[in-house]
C-alpha cells in the first residue's frame, strides 16, 4: 500500500513542478512562494478547526491531533529546513530549464539513501543498488548534455541552488522518517496530519514576515509580480502529493530510501510538461537520462517485492 501511494505522490508531484514552473516564468519568487503557502494553510486551516472544536473528523485520515510546544517545536523545525528547501529550489528553477531541474531533483533519494543506511539502518537488495546506480548514471550523463545549453554545472550558481535545494529536501526526508517512526525505533512518532497542516502555517508566517522585510521595500527595483491562477495549482498539488506522502510513510514497514526515490519518478512528468508546454531544447539527449531515472524505479520497485 505504501509503494501505491507513493507512486501516485510521484505523479502529483510531477504536476506541481510543471505548475511551479509556469507560475515562476517572468514572476517575482518571493510573491509566489508566499501565496503557495498561505494557499496551501488554508487548504489545511479547516481541519485543525474541526479538529480542534468538532467530533467529525475523529478515527478519519483527516483527524489533526493536538499538542504543545513539545511537539511544535518538531514541526517548527522541519518547516524550516523545508523552506530552506523551496526557497533555493524556487529561484534556481525560474532559471533553469525544467528538464534540467527535474533529473537533477531525481539524485535526492541518493542522498537520503546514504542518511538512512547511516541513521534508521535500513539496508538494500542488488534489485534497489542497481537502481541508485543508474540515477548517479542520469544526473552524470545530464551535466554533459547540459553543456549544448551553455549550463556548466560547475560554474552555475543557478544549478547549485537547485542541488542545495536537493540536499535540504533529502535532509527534509530523513526527519520526515524520524517524526513518523515510533517511539520504540527511535522515532517522534508525530501525526501525520499534524505535521503537515502546522508546517505549511508555519511556512506561511515566516514568508509573510519575509515578503514584508526584503520583496515590499524592494518591489519597484526588482522583477515585478504578476497573479498567475498557475500559483493555486501549485498549492493543491504540491497538499495532495504531500498528504500521499507522509500517509505512506506513516504505514508498517515503509522505508525512506525507497518512498523518497519513486517520489522522484515525478522527473517523468514534469519532463513531458517541459516538451510539450515549454518547447525546451535538447529533448534526446536528455530523454536518455530520463529513460536511466524511470529504468531506476523500475528496480527499485522490483527490488522492493
Amino acid at each position: 500500500m505504501w509503494l501505491i501511494l507513493a507512486f501516485l505522490s510521484a505523479a502529483l508531484l510531477g504536476c506541481y513542478d510543471s505548475f511551479k514552473k509556469e507560475a515562476l516564468k517572468g514572476n517575482a519568487v518571493i510573491p509566489v512562494l508566499f501565496l503557495n503557502t498561505l494557499f496551501s494553510s488554508l487548504i489545511f486551516l479547516p481541519f485543525i478547526v474541526l479538529s480542534a472544536k468538532t467530533t467529525w473528523l475523529d478515527a478519519s485520515d483527516f483527524h489533526v491531533a493536538s499538542g504543545g510546544w513539545e511537539v511544535h517545536k518538531y514541526i517548527l523545525l522541519k518547516s524550516l529546513i523545508v523552506l530552506s528547501s523551496w526557497l533555493l529550489g524556487y529561484f534556481g528553477m525560474k532559471h533553469l530549464p525544467l528538464t534540467i531541474v527535474g533529473p537533477i531533483n531525481a539524485t535526492r533519494p541518493v542522498m537520503v539513501l546514504v542518511g538512512a543506511l547511516l541513521f534508521f539502518g535500513e539496508r538494500l537488495n542488488l534489485w534497489q543498488w542497481v537502481g541508485v546506480t543508474l540515477a548517479v548514471m542520469s544526473f552524470l550523463l545530464l551535466s554533459r548534455s547540459s553543456k549544448k545549453e551553455g549550463i556548466d554545472f560547475r560554474h552555475d550558481h543557478w544549478i547549485w541552488m537547485i542541488v542545495g535545494s536537493a540536499a535540504m529536501g533529502a535532509v527534509s526526508g530523513l526527519y520526515d522518517k524520524y517524526l513518523m517512526a515510533p517511539a520504540g525505533e527511535g522515532g517522534v512518532e508525530l501525526d501525520r496530519m499534524m505535521v503537515q497542516s502546522w508546517y505549511n502555517i508555519y511556512q506561511c508566517l515566516m514568508m509573510g514576515a519575509m515578503l514584508l522585510l526584503l520583496w515590499w521595500p524592494n518591489r519597484h527595483k526588482i522583477t515585478p509580480f504578476r497573479w498567475k491562477w498557475s500559483i493555486i495549482g501549485v498549492s493543491i498539488f504540491l497538499s495532495t502529493a504531500d498528504f500521499l506522502y507522509f500517509y505512506s510513510l506513516s504505514l508498517p514497514d515503509a522505508m525512506i530510501s525507497i518512498v523518497s526515490m519513486i517520489r522522484r519518478g515525478s522527473v517523468i512528468v514534469s519532463f513531458l510538461f517541459g516538451a510539450a508546454l515549454f518547447h525546451e531544447k535538447n529533448l534526446k539527449a536528455k530523454a536518455v537520462d530520463l529513460a536511466l531515472v524511470l529504468l531506476g524505479m523500475i528496480f527499485l520497485y522490483i527490488g522492493s517485492h
